[in-house]
């Protein structure tokens, strides 16, 4: 039973610990605190599957990432997708390409960031 329990409390204690970090914490970090609390309530894979999904359309880890608001805004639309299912069955596959990914809400800016890689 604590097994089932331990996810909870482990997802409340990062809650507190987002919850005290002060307003110069947070610009640090280059989120707001309504962001960083957004990010706590999205599944635990999603830098994983933006990073896989990424590879399908030809972009690597490096330029997913080199740009950091578009690294948050690429995280914040994963997280925030209703087609989880189609996109780990598609992920899944053996060679995925990029027009089998219309579902994607990342789409644009992946075949944007294939086209421009810096």
């Amino acid at each position: 039973m604590f097994d089932r329990i331990r996810p909870l409390l482990h997802r409340l204690q990062e809650v507190q610990q987002v919850s005290a970090l002060s307003d110069r914490d947070f610009a640090d970090l280059g989120l707001s605190r309504h962001q960083a609390m957004d990010f706590l309530r999205m599944p635990r894979d999603i830098d994983a599957r933006v990073i896989a999904m990424g590879k399908v359309f030809g972009v690597p880890e490096e330029d997913l990432k080199r740009d950091y608001e578009q690294w948050v805004e690429l995280l914040t639309t994963c997280g925030h997708c209703t087609d989880r299912a189609i996109c780990a069955a598609t992920l899944a596959g053996a060679h995925p390409v990029p027009s089998q990914c219309t579902f994607c809400g990342n789409r644009d800016s992946f075949a944007h960031l294939a086209a421009h890689p810096h």
